[in-house]
């Protein structure tokens, strides 16, 4: 849009020039003379005021020109303020967030990732790409490693647990568990079966041990459990599956009513979080994440392919059904950010501001100038028609006068 711009104000002094010459021949070419001249007036000074904003025109030091490259650290204070005083004050965080359903809008997208990517979706996508990989990822993964920790403290996840087994349960989501430990048993009795046949032969007693008795018994306990294993894993109405059933139901029931249960859990919760090891395993579980959403970000459709699509997919649909987790995750994803915004909301401020004050002049004025340029290169457009049309009214004026 530069070069129409320019070629625009080019031609308008060219018709200038050429008009000029045959003024007094063809009384008409008057308007078009004063057409070109209003034209080419109103061109230069868009030009010259467009010019002004990001450099010195033609490099002369003309005063108050260059504004963005000579007030640059005051534009970063300003954007700074305003991300302060408009989206990271607590109480805004929360008056938004309480309107906003997340984890709706998070399910609907887990189940149909594809389904209506307009350009708007797709642009915001590109955008936070962007945005994850410009910013210090060790700084950003402590302060969110920190407010997840704080609100992973105040947050009861025993009934969350609880109900999350209780609805796998309801949709028999479970039994691949089941099965799995039953798998895990058999491999275990597998490999251990030395063991029994020690203890076994330490605990007989010397008539059993002269007599190999020891040994038999040794055979008839592991055969008995290794079949006792199989009929688990073939039969699914097995007694013994069906106490284990019991059992997890049980475990889900005192999960969100049992306030024994839930001490519990929140002791064990809370030895996890101050141990020193969580910290080396949150920032490696931050970087998959980080990696993970840059992937997501840049080709969601690649992402949601294979088992980890149908992962999340599930997800997606759990999310849509369940109205109780959908408030759940709402509450926390609420809390999350408030609490973000109270602790690190003038930690981020400081982050953008520093961030485009060691900017120097001609990183600034680039990116400004791609990200707004061909709206200004219009404005001279429009100056140079505008121009021209008032030229044309003024020269009409003089001539009925």
């Amino acid at each position: 849009m530069r070069w129409i711009a320019t070629g625009l104000l080019v031609a308008m002094a060219a018709t200038f020039l050429i008009a000029g010459r045959y003024d007094e021949a063809y009384p008409w070419v008057g308007f078009v003379r004063a057409f070109a001249e209003a034209a080419m007036v109103g061109g230069l000074a868009d030009w010259f005021a467009v010019t002004a904003l990001f450099r010195h025109p033609l490099g002369l030091p003309i005063p108050h020109t260059a504004i963005i490259p000579r007030n640059k650290d005051r534009i970063a204070t300003t954007l700074a303020a305003f991300l302060r005083d408009n989206f990271l004050t607590p109480g805004v965080v929360a008056r938004r967030m309480a309107r906003m359903d997340v984890a709706g809008a998070a399910g609907r997208w887990l189940s149909d990732p594809s389904g209506g990517r307009s350009r708007v979706q797709a642009g915001a996508a590109r955008l936070f790409a962007d945005m994850l990989e410009a910013l210090d990822q060790d700084r950003l993964g402590g302060m969110t490693k920190r407010a997840l920790g704080g609100q992973l403290r105040t947050l009861n996840v025993a009934p969350l647990l609880g109900r999350a087994l209780e609805a796998a349960m309801a949709e028999d989501r479970h039994l691949p568990l089941l099965d799995g430990i039953i798998r895990w048993a058999a491999r275990v009795l597998e490999a251990n079966e030395h063991l029994i046949r020690d203890m076994v032969h330490q605990r007989a007693g010397t008539i059993l041990r002269w007599t190999g008795l020891d040994e038999r018994l040794s055979n008839a306990i592991i055969d008995g459990l290794a079949k006792l294993i199989t009929e688990m894993a073939e039969d699914p109405r097995h007694p013994l599956r069906a106490k284990a059933e019991e059992g997890m139901a049980r475990l889900a029931f005192d999960l969100q009513f049992d306030p024994d249960t839930q001490e519990k859990v929140e002791r064990f919760k809370a030895e996890l979080l101050d141990n020193p090891a969580l910290d080396r395993w949150w920032m490696g579980v931050w970087e998959s994440a980080r990696a993970a959403m840059l992937r997501m970000a840049r080709n969601p459709e690649a992402a949601f392919k294979g088992e980890l699509g149908a992962a999340l997919r599930q997800l997606g649909e759990t999310l849509e059904r369940d109205a109780g987790l959908r408030a759940t995750v709402n509450r926390f994803v609420r809390r999350s950010a408030v609490g973000i915004t109270a602790d690190h909301g003038d930690a981020i401020v400081r982050l953008v501001s520093d961030t485009v004050r060691s900017w120097d002049a001609e990183t600034i004025t680039g990116r400004l100038e791609n990200s707004v340029g061909r709206d200004l290169q219009y404005i001279r457009i429009n100056g140079t028609l505008v121009g021209g049309l008032v030229g044309v009214a003024i020269h009409t004026l003089e001539v009925l006068l």
